[in-house]
């Protein structure tokens, strides 16, 4: 049975007034009373009372059974995942398809149809826990260019692999010893256009090998690398004998007699020992526009120390939707092992090797992007 007690006492009298009256009233609970009894056990009586709803509540309390609804519950809308242990590898696959394309017709100024379509892939995995950091690169590119009463040419042609291991002293500290090899080569063979006959480049000719030990310093989020490796070094492979025979790309070329026979053939290995300083950053310029910048710098020891081959990448990715990117980019390089506007006699023996030249590539295309 529920009683109500005073907040407060006037007086004594009133007090023992109340304990007399409660004594009482629990003093009658084990009585017989006109209430029904809904057991024939002797002894035993149970006397039952409807709870009654509380008229004054403190604080707005609800003082209620609990009540559940579902009506207003819905389906997951996605599907339930499991949990899974975090990885500590980071995996990227890319493919994208970039077109260009021009049309005319009757078109008074003239010019020429033509389409030309790039494709690249990417793959990644990073590995980062603690003091280790692993990262593998691997890209794959090549183009193709049609015009109208022309045949096909190459556009674009790279394969790129990087593997870099760096391992640090404490988990503060954003600085790495490092470990690094790359190697570069194309495709198919290259032509200095319209000499379709003579390739000037294939696999492997050329086809070049870094490997060094250096350190790195690396921000958390991995956009910013740079490398530098005061010890590397460079192999130049060129697995062509035609190309070896003539010294491109800075092999030695081969001893040939004065009716041009070849008595010692060209070598087709160059090996090089120098210093290595690489720099990739990516960073966003804007909402949908992010730059991405790579840089490779390479001096020898050995043979001409203080001429810097160059290789610098900057691109510039305009993003439209999730699949539909625009792309700006443009590709330098300088190597004084490369060279140029060769020179030949009547007897078609080289007078003068050339001069090296900066190569300057520049792209721009808009293409379908997928990231899986």
């Amino acid at each position: 049975m529920n009683y109500a007690y005073p907040k407060r006492m006037k007086n004594n009298l009133f007090f023992s007034f109340l304990l007399l009256f409660m004594y009482h009233g629990i003093s009658q609970d084990s009585l017989a009373t006109t209430s029904e009894v809904d057991t024939t056990i002797i002894n035993t009586i149970v006397i039952r009372k409807t709870q009654e709803r509380i008229k004054h509540i403190p604080r707005s309390a609800k003082l209620t059974n609990p009540h559940i609804s579902f009506k207003k519950t819905r389906p997951l809308s996605k599907k339930f995942k499991r949990f899974r242990v975090p990885s500590f590898w980071i995996k990227t696959n890319h493919f994208g398809v970039r077109i260009n394309e021009a049309a005319f017709v009757n078109w008074n100024a003239g010019g020429n149809n033509s389409i030309t379509a790039l494709g690249d892939l990417k793959f990644e995995r990073n590995y980062k826990f603690r003091y280790i950091q692993w990262d593998n690169y691997l890209e794959l590119r090549y183009g193709l260019n049609a015009q109208e009463d022309r045949k096909l040419r190459k556009s674009g042609d790279a394969i790129r692999m990087s593997s870099t291991f760096g391992y640090r002293k404490d988990t503060i500290t954003n600085w790495y010893y490092s470990v690094k090899a790359n190697l570069r080569t194309q495709f198919s063979n290259g032509y200095k256009y319209p000499n379709r006959e003579s390739p000037i480049s294939r696999f492997m000719a050329p086809g070049y090998f870094f490997f060094g030990a250096g350190t790195s310093y690396i921000t958390p989020d991995q956009k910013f690398n740079l490398y530098t490796s005061p010890v590397t070094l460079k192999a130049t492979y060129v697995l062509d004998q035609r190309l070896a025979d003539n010294g491109a790309f800075g092999v030695k070329k081969a001893v040939k007699d004065v009716n041009g026979e070849i008595i010692t053939p060209g070598e087709t290995v160059f090996v090089e020992l120098g210093f290595l300083i690489t720099n990739t950053w990516q960073t966003n310029i804007a909402k949908n526009v992010k730059m991405k910048h790579r840089l490779s710098l390479y001096t020898d020891y050995l043979s001409s120390f203080g001429n810097v081959d160059v290789d610098w990448e900057l691109n510039f990715d305009l993003t439209v939707n999730k699949y539909i990117k625009a792309n700006i980019g443009t590709h330098i390089i300088y190597d004084d092992d490369i060279l140029f506007d060769e020179i030949k006699d009547s007897n078609g023996l080289v007078t003068d090797s050339g001069v090296p030249r900066i190569q300057f590539k520049q792209i721009l295309g808009v293409g379908v992007s997928y990231d899986f």
